[in-house]
């Protein structure tokens, strides 16, 4: 099996099969950030502001992600993106959410107090809206096991139900397929499979659902002409006013980041990445274990957490979640590593 994307693009110290932790960062981003490193060190005129990073990364997670850009706004973390839609919602709403979802994707809800939170096993998710769910909000893959949620299933029920969607694609953008316009929300931090740096994350809203949507922290790169002093005559006209201040160093090393996917291909990393993790389900079956089922680039070990260390000490980066060993494969990642991990759980 053939690596999209070039092994030369990256330079793995050990067998990493922990991307839905943190990316791996190719070797043309960690170039970029070294350059402007150095600049900055010598004096760059400006500072480690330029913007021209956030349009083109704002272009190319667009381009990905399968929606105008119009409908992206930039910021640096999940739980502020999220908290942004929660703000959004009438006192009393019900919020509809999978059992065991990722915390930044509840907190923002359950923590204001006056909605309605409502938790339900993940494959019942779409049975369970019903009239009266304001929002559906949903990882499309679990973090903790790598269970890719009924995206069509939950899309269709929402619109029966006249319920908003929000799906976090934070473990499933780069390597998953989506289109972010099924969906009145995504959010999604970009330092796992879209292989940049902390403070780079993304919030995508349609057009009908930005009429509702409150900019909570407008600053200058939420305005519509950059003013730099006394408030903001006009907000941009586009999903560009819930933008955050940007951290222009993650930002710019993004760029290659996105870049490279953008060559490679989701589909084609999405081939790769499965048919590694197809090759480690069917050989954990083969030695005795029961991992969980499905077509996921994570793939969890139920009551495995307790290999990480030993694996860890053999240079064989992985996680522990809920209990389960948690495997995570990527572009840089290649059968031979698949293999290796096998040995170690013989």
């Amino acid at each position: 099996m053939e690596t999209p994307g070039g092994a030369a693009e990256f330079a793995l110290g050990s067998t990493y099969l922990n991307t839905a932790s943190c990316g791996v960062l190719p070797r043309r981003a960690v170039a970029a950030l070294d350059a402007l490193v150095a600049e900055l060190a010598a004096g760059r005129p400006g500072g480690a502001g330029d913007y021209s990073t956030v349009i083109a990364v704002r272009d190319s997670f667009a381009g990905l992600m399968g929606v105008d850009a119009a409908r992206v706004a930039v910021g640096s973390s999940l739980a502020t993106a999220v908290g942004l839609v929660a703000q959004s919602l009438p006192p009393g709403a019900e919020v509809l959410f999978p059992e065991g979802e990722y915390t930044s994707v509840v907190t923002p809800f359950t923590a204001r107090g006056d909605l309605r939170p409502r938790a339900v096993p993940l494959e019942g998710l779409a049975d369970a809206v019903r009239p009266g769910t304001a929002l559906v909000a949903f990882s499309a893959v679990q973090s903790a096991d790598g269970r890719i949620a009924d995206l069509a299933a939950v899309r269709e029920a929402a619109a029966a139900h006249g319920a908003r969607t929000l799906a976090d694609t934070s473990q499933s953008a780069g390597w998953l397929p989506l289109r972010a316009s099924d969906f009145d929300y995504t959010v999604t931090v970009a330092y796992k499979f879209l292989l940049c740096l902390r403070g780079v994350s993304f919030l995508t809203v349609t057009e009908e659902a930005q009429r509702t949507l409150r900019p909570l922290f407008p600053g200058t790169f939420a305005s519509a002409d950059g003013e730099l002093y006394g408030p903001a005559r006009q907000l941009a006209p586009t999903a560009r006013r819930f933008d955050e201040s940007p951290a222009y160093p993650s930002f710019h090393a993004a760029v290659p980041s996105l870049e490279l996917l953008t060559e490679t291909g989701v589909e084609a990393v999405h081939r790769h990445t499965t048919g590694l993790a197809r090759r480690f389900r069917e050989g954990l079956a083969e030695r005795g274990y029961a991992p969980v089922p499905g077509e996921s680039a994570i793939v969890s070990v139920p009551g495995a957490a307790d290999r990480v260390p030993d694996l860890a000490a053999r240079g064989i980066v992985t996680a522990a979640r809920a209990d389960g060993l948690r495997v995570s494969f990527h572009l840089y990642n290649t059968p031979g590593h698949v293999d290796r991990i096998l040995a170690a759980l013989e």
